[in-house]
């Protein structure tokens, strides 16, 4: 990966070049965060928020919301909101990351950047997580991403798929700071400025 500012980065794969973006959500974003909420897609892994809920963390200091853009003409692909961002313990947490886009290696670019944002530019110790267990493709994104596992919190969330209800598990994985070093040590967080 190469930087683009602060917020963009270029990300060569094997058979694929992509370019990533975040920006700040803009009140008029809305209608399109929204909609990728509840697309049919994303809703059986994510709590959708009703839109003053995105208003407020658009607003309050203490999230950052972004839109996610990539590809060539960097089009709205997704979103992203931060919480904890003036966390006073470092604890920053990835709340939610939804792309529209699916199975061309944006996940990961992107959960790279938001690592990279966390630790370099918040300052956070502890960056973490909760997914639903249902979840199984991100669960091994985010564990080859080096995030770990630190407990589940057992049929926490109502889950209806396809007109059945039940309960689905969170999965909470985090990283802390030295982990994140030890990784930029490694070579296995590409995209930082050599």
């Amino acid at each position: 990966m190469q930087i683009r500012g602060h917020a963009g980065i270029r990300y060569s794969g094997a058979a694929m070049t992509h370019r990533l973006r975040l920006r700040p959500t803009m009140l008029s974003d809305l209608d399109f965060v929204t909609t990728v909420e509840r697309d049919s897609r994303n809703l059986p892994f994510i709590t959708p928020w009703e839109r003053t809920q995105h208003e407020g963390a658009v607003r309050f200091p203490d999230f950052r919301h972004f839109i996610v853009e990539g590809g060539e003409d960097f089009a709205a692909i997704g979103f992203v909101i931060l919480q904890g961002c003036r966390n006073p313990h470092g604890s920053v947490e990835l709340k939610r990351l939804v792309l529209q886009t699916k199975g061309q290696g944006y996940g990961r670019a992107c959960v790279r950047l938001l690592k990279r944002m966390a630790f370099r530019d918040l300052h956070a110790h502890r960056f973490w997580l909760d997914v639903k267990q249902l979840n199984v493709r991100a669960l091994v994104l985010y564990a080859s991403e080096g995030f770990v596992e630190e407990g589940r919190l057992r049929e926490s969330v109502r889950v209806s798929i396809d007109g059945a209800d039940g309960y689905d598990s969170l999965v909470v994985m985090s990283m802390l700071d030295r982990e994140y070093q030890a990784r930029l040590a490694l070579g296995q967080e590409d995209g930082e400025v050599k």
